[in-house]
């Protein structure tokens, strides 16, 4: 049976773990609050240059044929996966979720581009090409990160170093429920441009009024400036989901971490009354018991 010391030095301890996993829920907490406002605040610019994108093609194929080029005569298409992971763990089951889902998706020999430190130490040993990495910010990804890689991105396709570019991340169905995805950016998809709408009622009118817009010098000039927009739109929006997903994992985890040792707390506590009870009376025993020896 343990000691009383052992059982106080072990409510101790579990009382710091408590402490630490209670500060990183609510730490997760502000995190995932911060994270949606911030794509919130960033989804009209996106959708504005997506309905550029989508008014141009509607009005000239011509101009936007190399980005729709499904490269189909080739024996082999060379696809590269962005595999979007955390650096650290204590987030559940969540990156271990979204390397199963990749490694179902992507059979052996794919390229990976991995994002966060975990996929990529699982992938380096695995029967992958790891093409390049990237890190984000573990305070919340930024709009200047998610350039970085879409220009990788696009400046891959266009070299015709890979004929495919996607993304596999976590999107948050709920704060309880994570599904990991798989996405296609490039070569585009009519119907992802399709879903384009105007983001305000000015922008509506003006349409309606000229019957189309005028693009300077040209459709296809300015259709190419677009698509790195949109293609830097569509890896933050994934990144902020994952990034939402991570934390919302770390705070399901952090809670039920938190009511465990909260339980184990209980547990211990009564151990220590039960020990302490019975030290108590084991001394009143013995003083008893010397006191009836002296008697005459």
């Amino acid at each position: 049976m343990e000691s009383m010391r052992d059982v106080r030095s072990r409510i101790k301890s579990v009382s710091q773990t408590l402490t630490v996993t209670s500060a990183m829920k609510l730490i997760s907490t502000a995190k995932l609050r911060k994270a949606r406002r911030r794509l919130d605040e960033t989804v009209p610019y996106f959708e504005a240059v997506r309905a550029a994108m989508a008014d141009i093609v509607d009005h000239s194929e011509h101009a936007a044929r190399t980005w729709f080029d499904k490269r189909a005569r080739k024996p082999s298409r060379r696809i590269a996966t962005l595999v979007i992971t955390s650096d650290r763990g204590l987030a559940g089951a969540y990156n271990a979720a979204i390397i199963r889902f990749v490694e179902d998706s992507c059979p052996s020999g794919s390229i990976l581009i991995p994002v966060g430190a975990i996929g990529k130490r699982h992938f380096m040993k695995r029967d992958y090409v790891l093409m390049e990495d990237f890190s984000v910010s573990r305070k919340e990804p930024t709009v200047y990160e998610a350039k970085d890689i879409a220009a990788f991105a696009v400046d891959l396709f266009l070299s015709g170093r890979v004929d495919e570019f996607r993304v596999a991340y976590t999107n948050m169905i709920s704060t309880v429920k994570q599904v990991p995805e798989l996405i296609g950016v490039l070569p585009l998809e009519r119907e992802a441009l399709a879903a384009a709408r105007p983001i305000s009622r000015r922008a509506r009118a003006a349409k309606e009024a000229s019957g189309s817009y005028s693009y300077e010098p040209d459709e296809e000039s300015v259709f190419a400036r677009l698509v790195p927009f949109f293609v830097k739109g569509v890896v933050y929006g994934a990144l902020v989901e994952a990034f939402a997903s991570e934390q919302s994992a770390r705070m399901s985890a952090m809670d039920s971490a938190s009511r465990n040792a909260g339980e184990m707390i209980a547990r211990l506590t009564g151990s220590y009354n039960r020990a302490r009870q019975a030290a108590i009376t084991a001394e009143v025993s013995e003083i008893v018991a010397g006191a009836a020896a002296q008697r005459p």
